[in-house]
């Protein structure tokens, strides 16, 4: 299982690519691999200011749909409009091409509040 070193992660197994006040976000590996065949990735809320932890979108998978929790608050600023043709993507490639949305971070102080990978490991038991 891929678990990068240089990210950050969520209980809620979305990861974080921080490069200074912009967050991009995608799921895990492990979470596509929970989900299965991704059919459908949806975000409504570009150009919107979100909480943490509110609903981003919704990830679409044969057997099952799964809401999409923002991990930190902010300005939902581009969407990986990709994924709209292959949402495959975040099968093959969930930290890559996979990834879904950028934002702009309005409280940098959250990210302390991300899990580094090795917490992330413990918290799935890999």
């Amino acid at each position: 299982m891929n678990i990068p070193s240089e990210l950050k992660y969520t209980k809620d197994h979305e990861w974080v690519r921080l490069d200074g006040d912009v967050a991009t976000v995608g799921i895990t590996d492990f979470a596509q691999g929970e989900l299965g065949d991704i059919v459908y990735v949806e975000v409504e809320t570009l150009d919107e200011t979100l909480g943490k932890e509110e609903v981003f979108g919704t990830v679409e998978a044969v057997k099952t749909v799964s809401d999409l929790f923002l991990p930190l608050s902010g300005e939902i600023i581009e969407f990986n409009e990709a994924l709209e043709d292959a949402p495959e993507n975040v099968n093959t490639d969930p930290y890559g091409t996979g990834w879904m949305i950028k934002v702009k971070i309005s409280d940098a102080s959250e990210v302390d509040g991300l899990m580094s990978a090795d917490e992330y490991k413990e918290l799935i038991g890999a």
